[in-house]
């Protein structure tokens, strides 16, 4: 996929779209930040993660399917039309949807919530990384001290200065999280496609529910869910809670909110307000599971995001581009399906 652009932003002129891109980014981070806590339950009640994953996406796969088609009217040959697009959205959905989910549901397995999320979100910084190696984009000084110290950051959320003990099963998957969430920021920054958000979102999530399913239907990916009571915070509830909240809110909900948002703000931009979603995923553990890391644990997560925010503040070569009438339509589709 030599043909994704770079992480370029798109500024627009009009304030009212700017406030309305922040809004609907926090909205799309707290939505993701909800994901790991409602999984978590249902793990805890003895559903896989294959499975739960497969619910969330296959349902916001559902969901999205006719908002997507309204998109798409007159729009096919984009899709049908363009090999290249259809490289994009499968790649999406292997990558960005597929994996990034499956890897994160396995890692909370092993770990807790937050600590999963903050190695996940180490992602920015391999984006940087893939840019450099990819399209020669080479880091400033201010981008390598940005890296160094999201790297101690990570050495303390691993508990390698105090000698913590974390699961290196669990590491593994949340560094294969992100990969996939690195993936996410890479595809999402292709604006020349011209694919609906909504398209895009819903391809991706159709994709990923088709390769997940499969995967459970052949034995690769176990599955196996249950219809017993699913325990939040001293209280159960019905299976079907947490279901829906997995594939309306963490899924569907996050995905078309955060295409919006990046549409709005600009891939770099919406980035930073992106990392809300480990805030927020601390919150809802500490709110719904009663964990919460520790002391040099919460420090290295603050060390990472402090880090990933220089490594962006370091990016050399970045140009603003106003929205043009082509652009400012899509952004406008987008939003009008979102």
């Amino acid at each position: 996929m030599s043909t994704l652009t770079p992480d370029t932003p798109v500024v627009s002129s009009a304030r009212p779209q700017l406030g309305a891109g922040l809004l609907l980014a926090l909205v799309s981070a707290s939505a993701f930040g909800l994901s790991g806590s409602l999984a978590r339950g249902l793990l805890d009640a003895g559903w896989t993660a294959g499975a739960a994953v497969t619910a969330r996406v296959a349902l916001a796969a559902l969901v999205l399917a006719v908002p997507a088609a309204l998109a798409m009217r007159g729009r096919w040959a984009l899709l049908l039309g363009q090999p290249r697009n259809l490289g994009t959205v499968a790649l999406y959905g292997v990558l960005a949807v597929a994996g990034a989910q499956l890897c994160y549901f396995y890692a909370v397995s092993y770990l807790q919530v937050g600590v999963a999320l903050l190695i996940e979100y180490t992602a920015p910084v391999a984006v940087i990384v893939w840019m450099w190696l990819r399209h020669g984009q080479r880091p400033g000084r201010v981008t390598v001290l940005g890296a160094a110290v999201a790297a101690v950051g990570l050495a303390l959320v691993l508990g390698v200065v105090s000698g913590v003990s974390l699961n290196v099963v669990g590491v593994l998957w949340g560094l294969g999280a992100m990969v996939g969430a690195a993936s996410y920021f890479v595809i999402s920054a292709d604006n020349d496609n011209g694919l609906p958000g909504t398209a895009l979102a819903a391809g991706g999530l159709t994709v990923g529910g088709v390769v997940l399913g499969t995967a459970g239907f052949v034995g690769v990916l176990p599955m196996r869910a249950t219809t017993a009571g699913v325990e939040y915070a001293g209280h159960e509830v019905a299976w079907w809670v947490p279901v829906l909240g997995l594939g309306l809110v963490t899924a569907a909900l996050a995905y078309v909110t955060g295409i919006a948002a990046s549409r709005r703000l600009g891939s770099r931009l919406a980035s930073f307000v992106a990392l809300a979603e480990v805030v927020m995923a601390l919150v809802f553990a500490w709110v719904l599971l009663d964990e919460l890391p520790g002391p040099l644990q919460l420090a290295g997560g603050l060390l990472i995001l402090a880090g990933v925010v220089v490594v962006k503040l370091g990016e050399s070569g970045v140009q603003d581009v106003r929205l043009g009438e082509p652009e400012a339509a899509e952004v406008a589709e987008v939003a009008d399906a979102a």
